[in-house]
């Protein structure tokens, strides 16, 4: 029997990554594998991945992240963001007109559908707008536009301003950067 050398392990399991990686980067789909809008410039084409353009139901799901621990995303697997400008006591959303294009408010219209969060948390403010949007711990809740697929947090820390939402919360303020550090000694 031959002894496999370490070097070759971590090769092979790169290679396995990679090409299950491009198996699965055919086609465009919405949510429930609907035909969907054709992803973001450089997003992964997966088919049965929510259509990053869909408006999700409206809720708040706790989830975690291999990097960033435990957030909330929205019902379709979005990552949901705080932003520091915004006041919780009373709630108050301070982004509007060009700020929402690209900080999306998490809309409440309907029954809200929440996994995971304390409901005691979650509430609604009515925006400038008139419209409803959900509210974790006083926070009003956006996704970020440039989020391409659930799991994306590419809002992180912009401006220092807008972080993903602890199920708490509070923000997350450990970057995956610092945690693939933290995890692998380098």
């Amino acid at each position: 029997m031959n002894p496999v050398s370490r070097s070759v392990i971590p090769l092979a399991v790169t290679l396995a990554a990679v090409a299950l990686t491009a198996a699965c980067t055919a086609g465009t789909a919405g949510p429930n594998g609907t035909p969907g809008a054709a992803p973001a410039a450089g997003a992964a084409e997966i088919p049965g991945m929510p259509d990053p353009a869909a408006e999700a139901a409206p809720g708040v799901t706790a989830a975690k992240l291999f990097d960033l621990g435990p957030i909330v995303v929205d019902t379709n697997g979005f990552t949901l963001y705080r932003y520091d400008k915004d006041t919780v006591n009373p709630p108050k959303s301070n982004c509007s007109e060009t700020c929402s294009r690209t900080w999306i408010p998490a809309k409440s219209d309907g029954d809200l559908i929440i996994t995971g969060v304390d409901r005691a948390l979650v509430g609604t403010v009515t925006r400038d707008d008139g419209s409803e949007q959900v509210t974790l711990a006083g926070w009003p809740l956006y996704r970020n536009a440039k989020d391409a697929m659930p799991g994306n947090t590419s809002g992180q820390g912009v401006d220092d301003a807008w972080f993903p939402i602890k199920p708490d919360g509070t923000k997350v303020l450990l970057t995956a950067d610092t945690w693939q550090a933290d995890d692998l000694g380098i």
